[in-house]
């Protein structure tokens, strides 16, 4: 197979040796704690002392690291040569055969590893009392600069990753037509797909709004909906307006430090989880946040993760121009347990896309997939049973 693609698709596994791993935790063991205010909620100045401390402890003297490594390579891995880039991937041939692609984008701070607990119910629904006929073959690439991509020289925005990707859909894997999904910056790629791309992309699936309309808010709705994203933006995103003008200040800082970069991981999964009626702990589990964490510590995508905020400015940002809307058939899933990323009214989203789908879900934030697997399962399969 690699050697008669042109884009050289080779097999991959995960491989933390021993030597490596053990200087990122020297480096936990090592950590010089700063003071933290004496304060009935932590979480109000940044991660919490307590929480990130126990994790911490966790990591050195609790966390298999191996059994995290084997989970990685639980599914098929590869490679693609795209452009200059060599592309990570899972590529799980389910029940499908091949006839019902499905690629998955992830964002920032999450990975490929989100859709974790989603994969074999939807390549293989048989296994979980559904139908072979609701199957899809699964791609879930890491984007460029994250996990186990390689990392661009200077910031690689979401249009050219969209790029990437459908190149790796059509020409590394050979799907001439596919269906897309994404949350997060992934749904921005899938936006993005879905824009330049439709040729190709039969439908995309969002669990968060990428595009803006071009214009302001157009009903009382859509402004009260706007001056509460504006004022959550004030309190909560000021990450992003570091990463989006000078991401390099955040790299000198969290560079050989694997606590400073857990912690401001670990902050975002906090601030955009469904923690309406669940605690923290109980939404994701150390494991998962610390496996999540490795693959940034491990990989060395700190720098390059905060480099893709930059990217989006330096690509064109998110406004459309006037008249521009992307036409291929659009489904959003409306996971409602974030403060920050909140769902837009439909009408403002429709003036961006060609809304064939919208569900609001009970339960589940900002990732949907890792927090509520089985609703995000579900939502998929409904959707492509819709688009045919």
């Amino acid at each position: 197979m690699a050697d008669a693609n042109p884009f050289k698709v080779t097999p991959f596994k995960v491989d933390w040796h021993a030597a490596g791993v053990g200087e990122v935790l020297e480096k936990v063991r090592a950590y010089p704690w700063p003071p933290t205010p004496d304060v009935p909620d932590g979480w109000g100045y940044g991660c919490d002392g307590d929480f990130l401390k126990d994790i911490c402890a966790y990591w050195l003297d609790g966390y298999d690291w191996r059994a995290a490594e084997a989970e990685l390579n639980r599914w098929p891995q590869f490679t693609a040569h795209i452009e200059d880039f060599d592309i990570h991937f899972v590529h799980v041939v389910g029940e499908a055969q091949g006839k019902r692609p499905l690629l998955l984008s992830h964002g920032w701070p999450g990975s490929h590893y989100e859709f974790w607990g989603s994969i074999e119910k939807l390549a293989f629904p048989s296994r979980h009392g559904g139908k072979a006929e609701d199957a899809f073959d699964l791609v879930i690439p890491s984007l460029p600069g994250f996990g186990f991509s390689s990392k661009p020289k200077r910031p690689f925005g979401q249009r050219s990753t969209a790029r990437l990707f459908n190149t790796l859909m059509t020409g590394a894997l050979g799907y001439d037509r596919y269906l897309a999904q994404g949350g997060d910056w992934g749904a921005f790629v899938t936006s993005c797909l879905g824009f330049d791309h439709a040729a190709h992309v039969k439908a995309i699936h969002l669990n968060m709004i990428g595009f803006r309309p071009h214009g302001g808010p157009t009903s009382e709705a859509e402004v009260a909906w706007l001056t509460r994203q504006n004022a959550m933006m004030d309190v909560m995103g000021a990450y992003f307006r570091l990463q989006a003008s000078k991401p390099q200040s955040l790299a000198w800082l969290g560079a050989g430090n694997p606590v400073g970069q857990a912690a401001w991981i670990i902050e975002r999964f906090y601030d955009w989880c469904d923690r309406r009626e669940a605690k923290f702990e109980d939404v994701f589990t150390r494991d998962q946040l610390l496996t999540n964490v490795m693959i940034y510590v491990m990989t060395g995508s700190f720098t390059t993760g905060a480099w893709y905020y930059r990217a989006l400015l330096e690509e064109g940002g998110v406004v459309l121009n006037e008249g521009q809307r992307c036409e291929t058939p659009t489904a959003f899933a409306n996971f409602p347990g974030e403060l920050l990323y909140t769902a837009p009214p439909r009408s403002w989203a429709e003036r961006a896309y060609n809304i064939v789908r919208w569900t609001d879900q009970k339960e589940g934030g900002h990732f949907a997939a890792m927090e509520q697997p089985d609703l995000f399962v579900k939502d998929v399969r409904a959707w492509a049973a819709e688009v045919g």
